[in-house]
């Protein structure tokens, strides 16, 4: 599913455009968000939460609890942990949207996700692949043909050499390197600064240069 600048798709696959956003979570992370979505000229004109005493954000109206409403506005799930991002993008029935920074490079090849985020100074480069609702942290570099399933957050400053695999839901933490062909499995944790240079398996906690696993977990 290609997503080139301001282009939105619904979950049925057809185009829309619209640029003026609704974000799900009132957290720090949306508060990039929604800086990155003004970068563009464009709004964020409402975010759901469910903290009752939330009023405003950042000068946005906060419309409470999450409900479909009667609007032609995508919606980007605003949370930093993959484990909820994953959750509530299922309780949603909105189109949603997919939010590139301008001073991001996008390769014309790269496929990006429905619900993905592309933050500043971020690079994503020839035949990258990323699946729905990935982060691309500040910084971050994806180089060529590299494939990042669904629910990834690749944290700022974090280098993917080419041809790196990373399975649903993992985490990659900041400054992080990993060398070409690497495979991450689903529901990994890299921790910052590491530099992984061998496969990781599934729910593994890797840290360290160079990269050891310090928990090894069937599931969570």
């Amino acid at each position: 599913m290609k997503v080139l600048k301001q282009q939105l798709l619904t979950k049925h696959g057809k185009e829309m455009v619209n640029k003026q956003f609704l974000l799900y979570g009132g957290s720090g992370h949306a508060k990039v968000i929604a800086e990155c979505i003004e970068a563009n000229g464009d709004d964020v004109i409402g975010i759901f939460d469910d903290n009752k005493e939330m009023n405003s954000f950042k000068k946005i109206p906060v419309f409470g609890p999450y409900q479909k409403v009667l609007h032609k506005h995508p919606v980007i799930i605003s949370i930093g942990d993959n484990r909820t991002r994953e959750a509530l993008s299922k309780e949603v029935d909105d189109a949603f949207g997919t939010v590139i920074h301008p001073s991001a490079h996008i390769s014309p090849s790269a496929d990006i996700g429905e619900g993905s985020v592309i933050m500043c100074s971020s690079i994503i480069q020839v035949d990258s692949q990323l699946g729905k609702h990935v982060i691309v942290n500040s910084g971050a570099s994806i180089d060529h043909e590299c494939v990042i399933d669904d629910y990834v957050h690749i944290c700022p400053q974090t280098t993917l050499c080419g041809n790196v695999s990373i399975g649903k839901g993992a985490m990659v933490g900041a400054g992080t390197i990993v060398i070409p062909g690497i495979k991450i499995g689903k529901w990994a944790i890299i921790g910052a600064g590491s530099v992984i240079i061998r496969d990781v398996p599934d729910y593994a906690v890797v840290v360290g240069n160079p990269g050891r696993i310090i928990k090894d977990k069937t599931s969570f």
